[in-house]
Order: C-alpha cells, then sequence, then structure tokens
C-alpha cells in the first residue's frame, strides 16, 4: 500500500483536513528527519515526522500504514508519539490593558479633575 505524507497525517488525525496537512508540508510546518519534503511523498514505515501544531512540537513514528481516517483509537495503532512531555506556560499579562491607577471601588467614573490629577497635567512643576 502506498500512502502520501498529507494523507497519512491527515488519516492519523493530526490535521482537521488533507488540505491543511498539505499546507503545513509546504510551509516547512512538517519536517521528515529534519528535511523539508513535498506532501506528495510516500510514507514508509519507520520514518519520523516533526510537526509543529500551533507552538506544539510533536515528533511521530509511522509504525503502520492507514488511508482512510478512522476514529482515535485507530489512529493511535499507525503511529508512536515521541513528543516530549508539554510544560504548562504560565499565563503573560495582557498587552492590551494594563492599569497601574488604583481607585477606590465604587467611586464611579473619573471626573476631568481626577483625570488630570491622575495624568499629572496639574503638576506645578
Amino acid at each position: 500500500m502506498e500512502v502520501r505524507a498529507d494523507t497519512y497525517l491527515w488519516a492519523i488525525r493530526m490535521y482537521k483536513s488533507r488540505t491543511l496537512a498539505s499546507e503545513a508540508i509546504k510551509g516547512g510546518k512538517v519536517k521528515l528527519e529534519g528535511d523539508n519534503f513535498k506532501p506528495s511523498h510516500l510514507v514508509k514505515v519507520g520514518e519520523k515526522y516533526t510537526l509543529t501544531i500551533s507552538d506544539i512540537k510533536k515528533i511521530i513514528e509511522v509504525t503502520a500504514l492507514i488511508e482512510k481516517r478512522g476514529n482515535f483509537e485507530l489512529a493511535q495503532k499507525h503511529y508512536t508519539d515521541h513528543s516530549p512531555p508539554q510544560t504548562k506556560q504560565e499565563k503573560l499579562d495582557s498587552v492590551f490593558f494594563n492599569t497601574n491607577i488604583k481607585r477606590p471601588k465604587g467611586a464611579g467614573r473619573p471626573t476631568k479633575k481626577d483625570r488630570r490629577d491622575i495624568f499629572g497635567f496639574n503638576d506645578p512643576n
């Protein structure tokens, strides 16, 4: 049996569609033992693929060929996952809204005078 690389990655449920798998391969997000390759590459048992899916690195080894997409348990039997364990990323502070102004709760919206005081426009210096 011969299976294209994009079809194989779709069948083992790494990508939602064959088109997405093909685009990932063309874009260099999938490497075959460190090298780029075409989506039409014929997959062989024993090959190792390195996938980068939304900043998560997966290393999979082909153990059997599959052409049709099945359920997750069936797909898992056709590859071995050699990925390093994922580390939990710390949540970063938002860069869009960071306030260093402290107002008492229930004080309402600041008035014009409050805003001038907050932003330092009333400095006598």
